[in-house]
């Protein structure tokens, strides 16, 4: 199905999480559409499942018809504070039929080393974390869940495989990806909380 993709992407060269350092920086937004002679079609990606992170699996298909939100999380990142603005989204929009998936992984800068039962004790205690979150997950390489190795699989400029943590990937009510938010961009960022509100 060829969509109108309204891509919000920054391309960050991370010394690390804590957000010091020199990084070049270059966040924008384009509109690819079949009008634009560059339609993208993507795939259909919840076709899956996954363990919650207190153990029972769940299919992914449950989610179907609500617009998901799906971010790699990690406890001990410079970016660990975005847990407030997701739980925030969630709760303004969850009745309205939109949902916060978090993926703990610590691929990057092993800064999610906890268990799953130390990642979700942090999550209730210090943000009152109420969406969903999942067992700890590799998001790149060899290892990465068949989820994210789906999401990583879309189309350019949506696709491949998270930079860094709090990649955050917009799915609507078909199960499709339409868009892709770097890690800078907070979520409650406009263009984030716009294309929430335009797929709901």
């Amino acid at each position: 199905m060829k969509l109108a993709l309204f891509v919000a992407i920054g391309f960050v060269g991370l010394a690390g999480c804590s957000g010091e350092g020199e990084s070049a920086v270059a966040d924008f937004t384009t509109s690819q559409t079949s009008d634009g002679g560059l339609a993208l079609s993507t795939s259909y990606v919840l076709d899956h499942t996954a363990d919650r992170i207190t153990g029972e699996n769940e299919s992914l298909k449950d989610y179907q018809g609500k617009v998901v939100m799906v971010v790699n999380v990690a406890s001990k990142c410079g970016f660990t504070n975005q847990y407030e603005q997701l739980e925030a989204l969630y709760r303004e929009h969850k009745d309205d039929g939109f949902v916060v998936l978090g993926f703990p992984a610590n691929n990057f800068g092993q800064q999610e080393p906890g268990t799953n039962e130390e990642v979700m004790e942090f999550c209730s205690t210090t943000y009152g974390v109420s969406f969903p979150m999942f067992a700890k997950i590799d998001v790149i390489g060899e290892n990465a869940h068949p989820f994210y190795k789906d999401l990583a699989g879309q189309p350019e400029p949506i696709g491949g495989d998270p930079e860094w943590n709090f990649t955050k990937f917009l799915v609507n009510r078909d199960g499709e990806v339409v868009y892709r938010f770097d890690t800078r961009t907070s979520p409650d960022d406009e263009k984030i909380v716009g294309a929430i509100r335009e797929l709901l």
